[in-house]
């Protein structure tokens, strides 16, 4: 598939899938919005091998079924050039086997520990959770609870896919501080009512609160906290919610405590090359199309996922597979969230996840999480703004 001049007109298509529609969407049109931006980039600057570039995505739905379904249809019927991995763990698990099945590249956009089993040699991750990835998830969240002599966790999580890694990893890391699991419970993803999970959790003592969730399950727990006075010493971990402006806005000072993990903010020390100037022009854009109105969380990763792609066309000069996952593999690429390298099963080479604490949040205002002051970092240490502060 190299470029020859013979074809320089034609476009090099990638092809895709994203959760649009589904619990996700959020999440998923700030992924679309942010590749739209690298599209314009790449094209405003010729392209890629002087040839101009196109983006086709369709809506998996979150149905597994259809994402399979959509990459054959995508190498077969669109003969598309490239295929880019959508967003998280249950895409990027669906999509996974189709793109073995063609001996194909694919770089996935924050899935968790999705190519442990298969260890596909052409798959990469860009999720900085690096060769550990379901223990790197977490490992900040009990570290901290270890070193406030903390003891005891209760682990509460959706049943889903998505779920699934971060208590393998949670376990690791409870295991590693030598702490006790005195409460595992899982709940249906469309639970409305989590009094009774939140009592039986109470009754056992625990101190640690270990939470994984998604966006609307993220809201209603941290809701339900509050109303039955329950206040663990820690709150938090592994939650995909509120690092989402909707849901940062619907719960304003009822986040006050809450610890989780981030994968960029604005912080000392993650001000890379070019990442100010793209979250401007997304904050710019986000709002008329229903994108995250921040897009701290997944904006920069999902920029920089196609900037690695092109970094490594550019290098082979070659639309490949193998050569530019060859390329890939030794590489170090240069992208709005750092340098990355790929080491183990596609992973980040090195881990660089962040743990959060809210403090100090008044009002619901968008405004308020707009820098670090009310979102403090608390580790790895080089990129910390602040320290933990224990419930009164």
């Amino acid at each position: 598939m190299n470029a020859s001049s013979d074809n320089m007109k034609t476009p090099i298509r990638i092809g895709y899938t994203l959760s649009l529609t589904g619990p996700v969407a959020e999440n998923t049109r700030t992924a679309q919005l942010a590749h739209q931006i690298w599209l314009e980039d790449i094209n405003s600057k010729g392209g890629l091998l002087g040839r101009p570039v196109e983006l086709l995505c369709y809506d998996d739905q979150s149905k597994p079924e259809t994402v399979a379904q959509l990459y054959r249809d995508l190498l077969a019927k669109d003969k598309v050039d490239l295929l880019l991995g959508g967003y998280g763990t249950n895409t990027l698990a669906a999509a996974l086997p189709v793109v073995l099945e063609h001996n194909r590249l694919m770089i996935g956009l924050m899935g968790l520990g999705v190519n442990d089993k298969m260890e596909y040699p052409h798959y990469y991750a860009m999720i900085p959770t690096g060769p550990d990835p379901n223990a790197a998830l977490t490992e900040g969240f009990f570290e901290v609870g270890a070193t406030k002599n903390m003891k005891t966790v209760a682990l509460l999580s959706a049943e889903a896919e998505f779920s699934k890694n971060p208590i393998l990893g949670a376990k690791k890391n409870v295991r590693k501080y030598g702490l006790d699991i005195v409460y595992e419970q899982t709940y249906p993803l469309n639970t409305e009512d989590f009094a009774v999970y939140l009592q039986d959790i109470q009754n056992t003592g625990a101190e640690i609160l270990f939470l994984c969730s998604y966006l609307t399950d993220s809201i209603g727990l941290i809701q339900a906290l509050h109303a039955a006075d329950f206040s663990p010493k820690l709150v938090g971990g592994a939650m995909i919610g509120p690092q989402a402006a909707s849901v940062k806005t619907a719960l304003g000072p009822l986040l006050n405590g809450i610890v989780n993990y981030e994968y960029w903010m604005p912080v000392k020390g993650m001000l890379f090359p070019g990442v100010t100037d793209f979250l401007k022009r997304y904050q710019q854009k986000a709002v008329s199309v229903q994108a995250d109105a921040l897009g701290y969380y997944v904006a920069p990763l999902a920029y920089a996922q196609l900037q690695v792609l092109a970094q490594a066309i550019e290098a082979t000069g070659s639309l490949d597979d193998l050569e530019i996952s060859n390329y890939c593999q030794n590489a170090t690429f240069d992208t709005v969230v750092g340098s990355v390298q790929f080491g183990k099963n596609g992973e980040w080479m090195h881990p660089r996840v962040l743990q959060v604490q809210f403090q100090g949040i008044r009002d619901n205002s968008i405004a308020t999480f707009m820098d670090n002051s009310k979102q403090v970092v608390l580790c790895p240490s080089e990129f910390a703004s602040g320290t933990l502060q224990l419930p009164k």
